[in-house]
C-alpha cells in the first residue's frame, strides 16, 4: 500500500499564503490527519487521529483503488466572538491512500471511537497463498495382443475369479 497526499491544484506559493493568512487572522488552517499504518495477518490496519470530529462528518469512499477519507471539525466559538487563541485546526481534512491490487477495497471495515478512526483493509482472497492439489492420473495397462491401452482396474473392479466348482 502506498500513501500519497493528493492536491490536483498544487501551487508552490500555497504554503506561504497559508502561513501569511494564519498570522493575519490568528486562526489555524487544517493540516493533514496524523496516522499509523501497519500490516497484520488479516490485512492492513490504519489508525487516524481525529479528535473533536463529529463521526457523522467522516466520509470514506473508494474509487479505482484510491481510498479517500474526509472529515470536518467545526469551531466551538461563533464567528462574531473575539478569539484570543486558536491553535486547534478547524475545517475540512482529507487523506487519500492508494491501495494495491492485492487488497480488498470492497470490504474495508471502519470504526470511530475516542477520537481515532480505525480502518481494517483485508487482503483479497485471490492474493492469499493457497495450496494447489495435485491430481494423479490412473495407471494404464497395455493389452499386448491387441495393442490397445486400457485403464488399470482395481481389485474391486475385477471380475470374480471362478472357483472351479460346477
Amino acid at each position: 500500500m502506498s500513501i500519497m497526499r493528493f492536491d490536483p491544484f498544487s501551487d508552490p506559493f500555497r504554503q506561504v499564503d497559508r502561513l501569511t493568512s494564519q498570522l493575519l487572522s490568528g486562526a489555524r488552517t487544517p493540516l493533514g490527519m496524523p496516522m499509523d499504518v501497519w500490516q497484520a495477518e488479516d490485512g492492513y490496519h490504519v489508525a487516524m487521529d481525529l479528535p473533536g470530529v463529529d463521526p457523522s462528518s467522516v466520509e470514506i469512499t473508494h474509487e479505482q483503488r484510491l481510498l479517500t477519507i474526509r472529515a470536518e471539525r467545526h469551531a466551538e466559538y461563533g464567528s462574531e466572538e473575539p478569539v484570543l487563541i486558536a491553535e486547534r485546526p478547524m475545517g475540512m481534512f482529507t487523506r487519500q491512500l492508494q491501495l494495491a491490487d492485492a487488497l480488498d477495497a470492497g470490504h474495508v471495515h471502519a470504526e470511530y471511537a475516542d477520537g481515532v478512526l480505525r480502518l481494517t483493509i483485508p487482503v483479497a482472497q485471490e492474493a492469499l497463498p493457497r495450496r494447489i492439489p495435485i491430481e494423479t492420473g490412473g495407471s494404464r495397462t497395455i493389452d499386448l495382443t491387441s495393442g490397445e491401452q486400457a485403464p488399470a482396474t482395481t481389485t474391486s473392479e475385477q471380475a470374480p475369479a471362478s472357483t472351479g466348482t460346477s
